[in-house]
């Protein structure tokens, strides 16, 4: 496609999906439960599966919702035999379509999946990770696996409104650096831009792992290693590109997993897990004013979000009237429990809780909007366990404006 006739898609397609959004309140589409506030997805032990874990959610043109997780055949670790699926909802997350595998491991690791949609063709496009089944994340850190073996990246898309997928495609030699061991996508939805000049670039948040330097004494295991960065398509997830990376490993910020909200100026937020870094704090962020191309400052502690434990969590921009940046995860700072959502009023600087769901165990979680009066979230939980199953809570935006 020309970038005259791309532009002009985007342009039609920003209009179309506009209109639809105006449409978005739960109440516009009939729900076999009007008043239903969850629902689950997905449960341990069922479709021969294990445990289900990493939850990510996307809501495409056609109104279908999405619930992607990981489904493990041997168990609840993060290696081993693992599939990507999905599940469709049509009305707004209170019933569920059949699983349907996305990605199949077939005896190794597919998983941290980064679902986005193209506006300029309304197709699904789906980022995923892959490694061996037969080797560990330490492993890869340490540089003991062949680079069959290691982390991988792979790109699908959908013009089926999710019914089926693509093949994986490998895209590793385009958004892997030399020297990088580990890699991971997300886990959580990605983004698509809708101002300024990269208007329709696809970026996908990501993290990896460097190498040490010869002769350090360090095996690459540690966690000082770990940085983030980003990765982005301008032509629909057909190439890709590294964009920004958070390169210091000196231990102090340890950026892991890692989310992005484009705020209404059209800088993106980045959000990422410190994975146990010495600064004082659990939750890492910054800004970038390009599109992902480069940071606007250095990954530093968000410490209005002290009380979230070392884990994944989700940001999301809100639209419409009241808008603010949402950020989602447990809320004790010790212990994987407590799901609850933030909101921002000023892009970031500041967090303010607006509502905890519950007090269960809880873990990973994705923030998805349904219409401009309810918010999805899409989390791990239990109710003695953190990984029972992937809960879908519906919450008004009403509720989280305190």
């Amino acid at each position: 496609m020309t970038v005259m006739s791309r532009t002009a898609a985007f342009a039609a397609a920003t209009a179309l999906l506009t209109a639809v959004a105006g449409l978005g309140s739960a109440s516009a589409i009939p729900l076999s439960s009007p008043d239903c506030t969850s629902s689950v997805p997905y449960t341990a032990g069922q479709g021969g599966y294990d445990t289900f874990r990493i939850p990510a959610t996307v809501t495409t043109p056609a109104r279908t919702l999405l619930a992607f997780a990981e489904g493990r055949h041997s168990g609840a670790g993060d290696t081993g035999n693992i599939d990507v699926v999905v599940r469709p909802s049509y009305d707004n997350g209170c019933t569920w379509g059949e699983l349907r595998v996305v990605a199949s491991g077939d005896g190794d690791t597919r998983g941290n999946p980064a679902p986005v949609v193209d506006p300029s063709t309304g197709q699904i496009v789906l980022v995923t990770s892959y490694n061996s089944g037969t080797v560990t994340e330490g492993q890869i850190m340490r540089g003991e696996v062949t680079a069959a073996q290691s982390r991988r990246v792979f790109v699908q898309t959908s013009r089926d409104d999710g019914l089926s997928f693509s093949a994986p495609r490998d895209i590793t030699a385009e958004v892997k650096l030399p020297g990088w061991r580990w890699y991971a996508t997300g886990p959580g939805h990605a983004v698509a831009l809708r101002h300024g000049p990269h208007a329709g670039r696809l970026v996908v948040a990501a993290n990896h792992s460097a190498a040490p330097v010869a002769g350090s004494g360090d095996t690459g295991q540690e966690r000082k290693y770990y940085g983030a960065h980003a990765i982005y398509s301008d032509d629909g997830g057909l190439s890709w590109r590294v964009g920004f990376v958070d390169d210091s490993y000196d231990g102090v910020d340890n950026a892991n997993e890692s989310i992005a909200a484009e705020l209404p100026d059209g800088r993106l937020y980045f959000s990422s897990r410190d994975q146990h870094g010495t600064s004082a704090g659990n939750r890492l962020d910054s800004y970038s004013g390009d599109g992902g191309e480069s940071l606007d400052r250095p990954y530093a502690v968000q410490p209005m979000l002290n009380d979230v434990p070392v884990v994944q969590g989700s940001v999301l921009q809100l639209r419409g009237a009241g808008a603010g940046l949402l950020f989602s995860g447990p809320s004790v700072p010790t212990a994987r429990r407590s799901m609850a959502v933030w909101r921002s009023t000023d892009g970031g600087s500041t967090f303010t809780k607006a509502i905890t769901l519950s007090q269960r165990p809880a873990a990973y979680s994705d923030l998805v909007q349904l219409g401009t009066s309810r918010v999805g979230i899409l989390y791990e939980t239990g109710a003695t366990g953190t990984y029972e199953g992937i809960e879908f809570r519906r919450v008004r935006v009403a509720d989280l404006r305190g």
